[in-house]
C-alpha cells in the first residue's frame, strides 16, 4: 500500500491541468510579451487533451499560445522546469506539441524575435469584406471613447481563409461543443468585430470577435440565415460587443427581402439570454408589442409584425412578448400575477402534453394499477417543473428588462 500511493504522489508531480498550462495572449505592443497580467486560461481544453484535460509528463508546464492582435499572428511555445524522458511505470508521457498542431494552423512563429517581426507588420493590416456598422464604448479606466467596426465578408475575401483558420482556433478553448465549419461552402457568411485604434498616427484594428451564418434554403423563393458559431475575445467579453454583433446582424439580414427568419444553431443559454435582450429591444416600439395589446396575450399581429419587420419566428416572438408583456404586469396585483404566470405556463407546459398523447397510445399495454402510479407521478413532476422553470424563466426575463431600462 505504501508503495502504491508513494507511486500516485510521484505521478501527480507529472500530471498537469491544460486548462491551467495553456496562456492564451493577444498582443498589440512588444512589451505585452512580458506583461503577464494580460495572459488567460481557457475555459475547455477536453477536444486537444481529452475528457481530464490533463496530461502526463511534466513538471510547472505552460503552453504559450500568443496572437498578433491584429492578423493572428501565432506564438507557439511549450515551457517546463522538467520532463519525463520515457516511460514512467508504464504510464506513456504525452506529446504535448502533437496534439496542439492538430488544431494550430500552418505558418505559426517557434521564437519571439520571429514573432515580433511579424508583429510589425500588423501595421498594414486590415478588416476583410466591408464595413456594416461602427459604435463606441466608453473605458471608464482609459476615460475615453473607444472606436468599434463590424465588417461582413465570406471566404473568397483574398487572405481571409488564413485568417479564419487562426481565428477558429478560439472556439475549442471556449465553446464546448465547438466544431469547425467548411469553409469552402459558400454558403456560410462572416461577421467580424474589430476595435479601430491609432498607433503612430495611423489605424490598427485588433480582433474583437465574430460570428458564422449559414444560408439555408426556404422553400419556394427565400433564405433562413442560421447563426453557426459566435465568440467575443475574453479580453474584450463584458462590455457589450456580442450585442451589438447580434443586433447588427438581425438588422443586416432584414433588409434582405429573400429572407424568411433567422435561426441559431444549438443556442447556448448565454447565447439565448442574448438574443432575447435583442429581440425584446427591436420589438419593443412595434405597434403589436403596444401594452394595451400585450395585456390581452398572444396574438397573431404579434407574429405578423415581428416576423415582417425583424425576420423574427413565432417561437421567438412569443418570447419577446413574455418579457415585454412581464414589463406591464403589476406581479404585486394577485390577479394581473396569476394571469400572467397561467399564461407563460401553458406554454411551457406544450411538451407535457405532447408526451401525454404518446403515453395515452402505449397505455392499452400496461396493468392499471401501474397506469394509475404513474399518472399520480407525472401529474407531480409536471407541477413541480412547471413552478420551477416558471420562476427561472421569470428571473431571467427580469435581468433583461432590467437591461433594456440601461439602454
Amino acid at each position: 500500500m505504501a508503495e502504491l500511493l508513494n507511486l500516485e504522489k510521484k505521478l501527480a508531480e507529472y500530471k498537469c491541468d491544460t486548462n491551467k498550462a495553456i496562456r492564451l495572449k493577444l498582443v498589440r505592443f512588444v512589451e505585452d510579451l512580458e506583461d503577464e497580467t494580460m495572459s488567460f486560461s481557457p475555459l475547455y481544453s477536453h477536444q486537444v487533451f481529452g475528457d481530464e484535460e490533463s496530461v502526463f509528463g511534466y513538471k510547472d508546464l505552460e503552453i504559450q499560445l500568443y496572437y498578433s492582435t491584429c492578423s493572428l499572428t501565432t506564438f507557439f511555445n511549450i515551457k517546463y522546469s522538467s520532463k519525463v524522458v520515457e516511460k514512467y511505470d508504464n504510464v506513456e508521457v504525452d506529446n504535448v506539441e502533437s496534439k496542439m498542431l492538430e488544431f494550430i494552423p500552418a505558418g505559426y512563429c517557434i521564437n519571439l524575435d520571429e514573432f515580433i517581426v511579424q508583429l510589425e507588420k500588423d501595421a498594414s493590416f486590415r478588416p476583410f469584406g466591408f464595413l456594416i456598422h461602427s459604435y463606441t464604448v466608453y473605458d471608464e479606466k482609459e476615460g475615453l471613447e473607444l472606436n468599434y467596426e463590424i465588417y461582413k465578408t465570406d471566404i473568397s475575401c483574398p487572405g481571409f481563409r488564413e485568417y479564419h483558420e487562426r481565428l477558429q482556433t478560439f472556439l475549442i478553448w471556449f465553446i464546448e461543443t465547438a466544431s469547425f465549419i467548411d469553409v469552402d461552402d459558400d454558403k456560410w457568411q462572416f461577421f467580424l468585430v474589430f476595435e479601430k485604434y491609432l498607433e503612430d498616427g495611423s489605424p490598427r484594428f485588433a480582433t474583437v470577435g465574430y460570428m458564422t451564418v449559414y444560408n439555408f434554403y426556404a422553400y419556394p423563393d427565400k433564405m433562413r440565415p442560421r447563426i453557426g458559431q459566435m465568440l467575443v475575445l475574453p479580453p474584450f467579453q463584458g462590455e457589450g460587443h456580442g450585442a451589438q454583433l447580434l443586433e447588427t446582424v438581425q438588422k443586416f439580414y432584414t433588409r434582405d427581402p429573400a429572407v424568411l427568419d433567422i435561426t441559431a444553431e444549438e443556442p447556448s443559454e448565454d447565447f439565448v439570454k442574448l438574443r432575447d435582450f435583442i429581440l425584446a429591444k427591436l420589438c419593443q416600439d412595434l405597434q403589436a408589442f403596444a401594452p394595451e395589446k400585450l395585456k390581452k396575450g398572444f396574438s397573431a399581429e404579434m407574429i405578423e409584425e415581428a416576423r415582417r419587420t425583424w425576420k423574427i419566428n413565432k417561437h421567438h416572438s412569443r418570447r419577446v412578448y413574455e418579457i415585454l408583456r412581464l414589463r406591464v404586469t403589476n406581479m404585486s396585483d394577485p390577479a394581473q400575477s396569476s394571469e400572467y404566470r397561467l399564461d407563460v405556463k401553458r406554454r411551457l407546459a406544450i411538451p407535457f402534453k405532447k408526451n401525454k398523447k404518446e403515453a395515452t397510445r402505449l397505455s392499452r399495454l400496461m396493468p392499471e394499477d401501474w397506469l394509475a402510479q404513474q399518472a399520480e407521478m407525472s401529474v407531480s413532476q409536471e407541477q413541480e417543473y412547471l413552478e420551477e422553470t416558471y420562476q427561472s424563466t421569470v428571473e431571467q426575463y427580469r435581468r433583461i428588462l432590467e437591461r433594456l431600462a440601461r439602454v
